[in-house]
């Protein structure tokens, strides 16, 4: 018998009421937020913004600095966290508003089979329709989303009471059951209410305009909002936090704080940059994980569900080929762990429907300390999009979010007086890019071409190639499933699994300009 199902096991018995055969299994409040990325907490250093809370779970547990998702992209980010594979093994979960394959093993219903307790509130898995492939279980367990935040919140912001209803869940909860829970904030997703950083006291000074954006007050002051939102989030995980605290379980609940892809700014979102991968990281496990340490070990979202069914007793899923993290979260040290995590693969196939015929833009990356390398497939397509295609989003270049930063570029004064940071954001890409990123942390300088870079260059293509293969990736063999999946509605399970508003609240919100897409 594996270790995994000697855990499983033990566990069981301990169910049964055989206390002394192993520990209590512990709970999982699995935190992940839309659209934030690395390093926008105070735990990294960022002074613009203040996240209390995240800071609070990296103190009393593990900061990673270098975690990544699988896709930048919301639904096949949230397939792979649920599957621990990375998106090109998911099927048609790898898309946005797809669906979940009925034989792709999903570790929140390993941990129901193995007697968890199992729910969510906000943003679940999707957008998406979870049931067209033949799934009977909602991906995300039992929803709670009737608790909603008093009237009057700020314009943009999810009327859902995250803490609240998570305190119902909690009351709920079968006393002998551990329980794992997925708090999906929608924050920091736009639309976002205009200038409503400045309106909570931030400054322009506050921001440190990333160098593939012009400096210029438009783009500080959206920054601005997007921070605003973020720190809504974190307030509403201190508040849930709080709600843990008050059961007395705590110190055997394992807190992960992420987000599932980065900021909605051109050249982040959608894209396999570090703005558009790289993801904030903290646990906390009680005395499990020595708090106060920090991982510069490369991990992926691909990790977390082997870390938590290893956490649990359970065995690895099938097919997934994420690594448990419990190894680092219960060492003592900081810096590097294990030498063997050295690089993260990421990928994009299709986001919203913004080419003809719903063709895609497959990427894949590969990143180490030194480089970054990315191979575009189809590099003659547009990777937004594109200026004539009107996309499901109602827009042309349709895979960057509407968004004042947008608007600023699409003027084409500005794309005159900036035009190589609007080809940086908009424009057509090369086969092969190439990223120093310790000498260009913000990956707009690309050397693929560089005579002095051949030899990386060949190095990284071959290594990114063999990799795929190993991982049985359809596209390094040039086929192409993922253009004929369907985009599907979002429906699923008696409850939305993405944003859940009374006709009221859309009505309100879309008055106002500022709610936030399905």
């Amino acid at each position: 018998m594996g270790a995994g199902a000697a855990g499983a096991s033990a566990f069981a018995a301990s169910c049964s009421g055989n206390r002394q055969e192993a520990p209590k299994a512990p709970n999982i409040l699995f935190v992940i937020a839309d659209d934030w990325s690395y390093p926008h907490a105070g735990a990294y250093g960022d002074r613009g913004i203040r996240t209390p809370a995240f800071d609070r779970v990296a103190r009393e547990g593990v900061l990673f600095t270098n975690s990544f998702c699988a896709s930048p992209s919301c639904t096949p980010s949230r397939s792979a966290v649920l599957s621990g594979r990375p998106i090109y093994n998911c099927g048609e979960a790898g898309v946005l508003y797809g669906s979940i394959p009925k034989d792709l093993p999903l570790f929140t219903h390993a941990l129901e089979d193995g007697g968890y307790f199992v729910g969510y509130t906000g943003k679940g898995w999707g957008p998406g329709d979870p049931e067209a492939l033949g799934v009977k279980r909602s991906p995300t367990g039992k929803a709670f989303q009737s608790r909603r935040h008093p009237a009057g919140i700020r314009a943009g912001l999810d009327p859902r009471d995250y803490a609240a209803n998570f305190a119902d869940f909690l009351a709920e909860r079968p006393k002998e059951k551990p329980f794992f829970f997925w708090l999906g904030s929608t924050e920091p997703h736009r639309v976002y209410a205009l200038g409503a950083g400045l309106g909570i006291g931030k400054k322009l000074s506050d921001v440190k305009v990333p160098p593939q954006w012009p400096d210029v007050e438009v783009i500080e002051s959206d920054i601005l909002d997007y921070y605003s939102e973020v720190e809504w989030m974190d307030q509403q995980v201190a508040k849930a936090l709080d709600a843990l605290e008050k059961t007395g379980e705590l110190e055997n609940t394992v807190v992960v704080i992420t987000s599932d892809n980065g900021m909605p700014f051109p050249r982040a979102k959608v894209n396999l940059y570090d703005a558009g991968t790289h993801m904030p990281l903290a646990i906390r496990w009680g005395k499990r994980a020595p708090g106060g340490r920090v991982v510069d070990d490369f991990v992926s979202h691909t990790d977390l569900a082997s870390t938590f069914l290893e956490a649990a007793g359970l065995p690895a899923l099938p097919g997934s080929t994420g690594r448990s993290l419990v190894p680092l979260l219960t060492s003592k040290r900081n810096g590097t762990i294990d030498p063997e995590r050295e690089y993260v693969v990421t990928a994009l196939e299709r986001h919203t429907m913004c080419r003809p015929d719903g063709a895609t833009y497959p990427m894949r990356a590969l990143r180490t300390r030194d480089f970054l390398y990315i191979r575009n497939f189809e590099p003659d397509r547009w990777p937004t999009g594109g200026p004539d295609f009107i996309s499901s989003n109602k827009a042309t270049h349709g895979d960057v979010d509407g968004a004042p930063t947008k608007d600023f570029f699409l003027d084409p004064a500005n794309q005159a007086k900036y035009p190589q940071l609007y080809e940086l954001g908009f424009g057509k890409r090369p086969a092969e890019e190439l990223y120093n990123v310790r000498n260009d942390p913000a990956q707009v300088k690309n050397i693929a071409g560089s005579p002095a870079a051949v030899a990386t260059l060949s190095r990284y293509r071959d290594r990114l190639e063999t990799i795929l293969r190993g991982d049985g990736d359809p596209r390094i063999d040039g086929k192409d499933p993922w253009q004929a999946y369907p985009y599907r509605q979002t429906r699923g399970f008696g409850a939305s699994m993405n944003r859940s508003l009374s006709p009221e609240e859309r009505e309100k919100a879309a008055g106002a300009g500022t709610h936030k897409p399905e």
